[in-house]
């Protein structure tokens, strides 16, 4: 089973910063596609940055300039970092990995999600 923990939110004034982790642990043979989604009150859980395999990034129009998503492999570990917060990033931040466990089956794991507020 592969288990994805994320740590990092909290609160923060607008335009100030934060950077989430996603701390996976468990075995798998491969990553092919990893995200940050967030879901805010009241609304659906929306894309936030993507990472797929070769290093491609994408971002939602909403965090783009301000985002950045980032992966270590050595630590096992998928990063955003946060830039000029908004009010409206406040949300509950998910990470999200899909790839082959050891025994060749796919998984699509996501974390338990960890909270961003942007208040003054």
């Amino acid at each position: 089973q592969v288990r994805l923990v994320e740590s990092g939110g909290g609160l923060v004034q607008p335009g100030g910063s934060l950077r989430l982790s996603c701390a996976a642990s468990g075995s798998f043979l491969a990553i092919n596609h990893s995200g940050w989604y967030r879901q805010a009150p009241g609304k659906e859980r929306e894309l936030v940055a993507t990472l797929s395999r070769g290093d491609t990034t994408d971002y939602a129009d909403s965090v783009k300039g301000r985002f950045t998503i980032s992966r270590d492999n050595a630590k096992n570990t998928m990063y955003l970092q946060m830039n000029s917060l908004k009010y409206e990033d406040t949300a509950v931040y998910y990470c999200n990995q899909k790839g082959v466990r050891l025994s060749g089956r796919a998984y699509d794991s996501w974390g338990p999600g960890t909270q961003v507020t942007v208040s003054s």
